[in-house]
């Protein structure tokens, strides 16, 4: 939903989730060079059970981006925390990290 005063738009969040890539909500949208590539994608919807609208256009670039990120999905990447300013410094010198490595 989309509220607005005289001088600016709010998007406010309706609560419902989007519907998941591939799915009868949210079908990919795909875009290959030949018709030879579309049943090549084709079958690898039809494999994984995605579903998805797949354009024949020789004139604009192949557009597969939502399908590679079905196939290879992104994982999260986790950090470890750097240590606090008093702490002992992960080197192993025995100082305090603000001493040795926090500067």
């Amino acid at each position: 939903m989309i509220f607005s005063d005289s001088k600016r738009e709010f998007k406010v969040y309706d609560g419902k989730k989007k519907a998941k890539p591939g799915t009868e909500d949210n079908p990919l949208i795909l875009r290959v060079k030949t018709k030879e590539k579309k049943k090549e994608v084709a079958a690898v919807l039809k494999k994984n059970g995605w579903i998805g609208e797949i354009e024949v256009d020789s004139d604009k670039p192949e557009d597969l981006v939502a399908l590679r990120n079905l196939e290879k999905p992104v994982k999260p990447v986790h950090v470890k925390e750097t240590p606090g300013r008093n702490d002992p410094c992960p080197c192993g010198s025995g100082k305090k990290y603000k001493k040795c490595h926090g500067a």
